[in-house]
């Protein structure tokens, strides 16, 4: 018999909040990545181990604040745990290579076909309602990815060929690892049914750290003083993400949740200008705006079906 404890509670504001302070904790966590690898040529794979060890720490801590040490990583889904880190590691490990082929801007503008396909998934293996009028605007949103891949997948012309495919093959990494980002969401909204939070992001870690040592034959490199802090901050950073996220998923539908993903673009395009010298292009800006509208529209969509389930729930209390 499973006595897992019922844990999932749905405050949509909540939520939304706890995504937004994920987005720019994992917005600064990506910056400091590319930072390593544009630095010290650190390869994907050893900056997911940096990630994912240095993670543990700031999820045990959290445990201790919690007075929840003993009993917040049992897990009644070890299976569960498993696929989601597979996924979740693929992620990772995709999402980092990007970074060494896009500018940072256009890589976060990229990304934002992960919650695009989140809602898609969650309808598909969730069960979750998705009505016309979001899927309608996931389309759009849609739309706005293909512009931004425009450039890159060679729809325009470019003066130099190897730098082309280099592009290209960002594109594709990117949208593979939107892809992967979103199916690693989904598992973590069925493993809240069942699991606590703090026990989804401790076996990810531990799942994350334990993949990512496969792809120590294939070349790590010791990093300086200076690039091994930045390597450790990239855990921290990424534990206490981690956390915000999984919690997020947790408070509201995915559905819901995901389209605040759109929230990082103005902190990407600040940091890739003055931190990597990255300006954006009109391409890019005009996808990311269509992909941010779509997420806006749904916002608003959701806030005036709230407002009427309000009421209808009000009009059916007995007034007394």
């Amino acid at each position: 018999m499973n006595t897992a404890p019922s844990l999932t509670s749905q405050n949509p504001i909540a939520g939304i909040l706890l995504k937004c302070a994920s987005v720019a904790v994992f917005t600064l966590m990506a910056a400091t990545i590319k930072g390593t690898s544009e630095s010290a040529g650190i390869p994907p794979g050893q900056q997911v181990f940096f990630r994912s060890f240095f993670a543990i720490p700031v999820i045990i801590a959290w445990l201790i604040w919690r007075r929840e040490l003993r009993t917040g990583l049992k897990t009644f889904r070890p299976m569960g745990h498993f696929y989601r880190g597979v996924v979740g590691t693929a992620a990772m490990c995709l999402g980092f290579w990007a970074l060494t082929l896009l500018p940072f801007p256009e890589v976060t503008a990229i990304g934002y076909a992960a919650p695009l396909l989140t809602v898609l998934f969650a309808a598909m293996f969730l069960g979750e309602e998705v009505r016309a009028f979001r899927l309608a605007m996931v389309a759009l949103g849609l739309v706005g990815v293909l512009i931004i891949l425009s450039p890159q997948l060679g729809l325009s012309s470019a003066d130099d060929p190897d730098a082309q495919l280099r592009r290209t093959l960002g594109a594709v990494v990117t949208l593979a690892g939107a892809a992967c980002a979103a199916l690693a969401q989904i598992f973590v909204r069925k493993l809240v049914h069942e699991e606590r939070t703090s026990a989804i992001v401790f076996w990810f870690s531990i799942t994350s750290t334990l993949l990512s040592l496969l792809t120590l034959p294939y070349g790590w490199v010791m990093p300086d003083p200076t690039t091994a802090v930045l390597l450790v901050v990239t855990g921290l950073l990424g534990g206490i993400g981690q956390i915000l996220l999984t919690s997020a998923y947790r408070a509201a539908d995915a559905s819901l949740v995901a389209p605040f993903e759109y929230s990082s673009m103005l902190l990407a395009l600040v940091l890739g200008w003055f931190v990597f010298g990255e300006a954006p292009t009109s391409i890019m800006l005009a996808g990311a705006a269509l992909v941010i509208l779509a997420g806006i529209l749904i916002i608003w969509r959701e806030h005036k079906l709230g407002l009427e389930r309000a009421r209808q729930r009000k009009a059916m209390t007995p007034q007394g």
